[in-house]
Formats: C-alpha cells, structure tokens, sequence
C-alpha cells in the first residue's frame, strides 16, 4: 500500500496517461488476495510498485505526482 507524502491519503491514486498513449485508455483498479493493489489498463494487470507510484500515480486528493511512499501501517 501507498501514502502520499503530501496529504497522508492512502491508496487514493488515478492514473495519468500520457498523451501520446495510443490505447483505449480503459483503467480499473482492485485489491488482490494478499491485500496489493492490482491495476488494469487496456487488459494488462500489474502491481504498481513505489516505483511506478512515482512516475505515474497522482494523488486524487491534493493532485501530488512524485510523492509516494510505502505505508507501513497498512
């Protein structure tokens, strides 16, 4: 699970998309059996990793990009 540094909200991210992404652009997100965060785009699920938070994950709250961190209470 993830926090944001800015705004402390847990697991409250969207996707962005650049744009050149040529794809449909359908996203969906849901929580696996050992508790992760799977997200789908276009039919390929993955786990986002901190990472990947901090490349393309933007907090839906305060709008932060680049500000994720691991939350070890969750």
């Amino acid at each position: 699970m993830f926090i944001c540094r800015n705004c402390k909200s847990k697991d409250k991210f969207e996707l962005m998309f650049s744009p050149d992404y040529q794809g449909k652009r359908s996203f969906s997100q849901c929580y696996n059996d050992k508790g992760e965060i799977e997200i789908t785009v276009d039919g390929y699920v993955f786990v986002p990793d901190l990472r990947f938070m901090n490349e393309h994950a933007v907090c839906r709250y305060c709008g932060q990009i680049y500000m994720w961190d691991y939350d070890m209470e969750g």
